[in-house]
């Protein structure tokens, strides 16, 4: 691939998908996930209770091999989730469910970008932990043209498999990539600027999420709650960071 799309010479960078993250990580000294519908909201609920979350890409028996032999519970479908089973995809699912001190927690968007970090740094960003992120970031010094960062808006799957941009995933990522230019950090490549604008001129960001297609196709299934936790703006301090194949808590204060 040409350099010129992989946004050098800016410290900040934005991209979607497990594509771009394939493409951008390899120069790239952090990845950001952001899969607000839900993974990476998953993620923060998971490891505020002291959770260990794995990323699994595929939601398959390859899935349960991969948990027995971590030695950790495997979280299911939002559906599947039963009393026998009850760690899921639903932030407020793992909200209610008994803790469990490993999780792995297959996506196949949010955990297919992480894995496709190579040796890069991998946090787990949203909306309820943008600020968090974007500080931490900035406090180990990430964000600069030797150590850029590049952001990624998870985005969903249209029915043949092609990536679905998704309002929710550009909100949250604009929110970190805003949090990072209030401290300085860039420069901003004009990709992150655009997600930036996108999050600084929505009015209602809490309103947007819930009324894009996303947050009404979660409400109308049953599941406006992980809409809910989704958008609870900056109300987590916690930065989940990829560590020997897991989400571990880190904290900003």
């Amino acid at each position: 691939m040409s350099d010129w799309f992989l946004q050098q010479e800016h410290g900040v960078r934005f991209e979607w998908g497990p594509t771009g993250a394939q493409q951008l990580a390899s120069d790239a000294a952090c990845l950001v996930v952001a899969d607000v519908l839900s993974f990476t909201t998953s993620v923060t609920v998971a490891v505020e209770a002291g959770t260990q979350v794995f990323p699994y890409a595929w939601r398959d028996e390859t899935a349960a091999v991969f948990a027995r032999n971590k030695t950790a519970a495997l979280a299911v479908g939002r559906r599947a989730a039963t009393p026998a089973s009850p760690w899921s995809l639903s932030p407020a699912a793992l909200r209610q469910a008994p803790f469990t001190p490993r999780l792995v927690l297959p996506s196949p968007n949010g955990s297919a970008i992480a894995a496709a970090a190579g040796d890069s740094t991998v946090v787990a960003g949203c909306l309820r932990n943008a600020t968090a992120v974007g500080r931490w970031l900035a406090r180990h010094g990430y964000g600069t043209v030797e150590r850029p960062v590049v952001v990624i808006a998870a985005g969903e799957r249209w029915p043949d498999g092609s990536l679905r941009p998704a309002l929710e995933d550009l909100l949250g990522a604009g929110a970190i990539i805003a949090e990072l230019d209030s401290r300085g950090v860039g420069p901003l490549s004009c990709e992150a600027a655009a997600a930036r604008a996108c999050f600084t001129h929505t009015a209602d960001v809490r309103s947007a999420v819930a009324t894009c297609s996303s947050g009404i196709e979660l409400a109308r299934s049953g599941f406006a709650d992980d809409v809910a936790i989704a958008t609870e703006l900056d109300a987590s301090v916690v930065v989940p960071v990829l560590t020997d194949g897991a989400f571990h808590h880190r904290t900003v204060r």
